[in-house]
């Protein structure tokens, strides 16, 4: 369990703010989760969204939760259930590292079929000196294992995978 987990609903509801947005734009602001909401049929406010994350209303009823939870694309478990709660953190942290990466949904369904996405995900981020590392690691683990070594040019990035 992570020191700084969301505990109330209040830092689950600001840790969807900081953490769920779209790739080259900050957080959205309360007005834009609240017409979103409205949009789909849902009824919350602006106000209503900055009394939840202030903590001023800590009893929401469950339609709130639902359209919330809809809109972030989270379970409403996320909101009361502290297991669901950490489970769906760590989920959103890994989607952040791919958004921020800048790789796509089809650049990830590759990764995700050759069987390496924890491995992939783990190098998001690391310097070229920490790569270059990280590939000679991975090159002495296959020899270890008796693997031939894999040569992947950045022309050719094994599209068949």
């Amino acid at each position: 369990m992570g020191a700084n987990r969301p505990n109330t609903l209040a830092e689950r509801l600001n840790h969807l703010f900081e953490t769920v947005h779209p790739r080259g734009r900050g957080p959205y602001s309360n007005e834009e989760v609240a017409r979103a909401i409205r949009e789909q049929g849902g009824d919350i406010s602006k106000q209503y969204i900055a009394y939840l994350r202030k903590g001023e209303r800590e009893n929401p009823r469950v339609h709130h939760l639902e359209a919330l939870a809809r809109f972030f694309g989270v379970q409403v478990s996320y909101f009361i259930d502290s297991e669901s709660a950490e489970r769906t953190k760590e989920t959103l942290a890994e989607l952040a590292v791919w958004r921020d990466s800048g790789l796509t949904g089809e650049d990830l369904r590759k990764l995700e079929k050759a069987g390496i996405t924890r491995v992939a995900m783990r190098a998001v981020g690391l310097s070229p000196k920490g790569l270059e590392f990280a590939e000679v690691m991975l090159d002495q683990l296959r020899e270890m294992e008796g693997l031939r070594s894999q040569e992947i040019s950045e022309n050719n990035s094994n599209d068949e995978a």
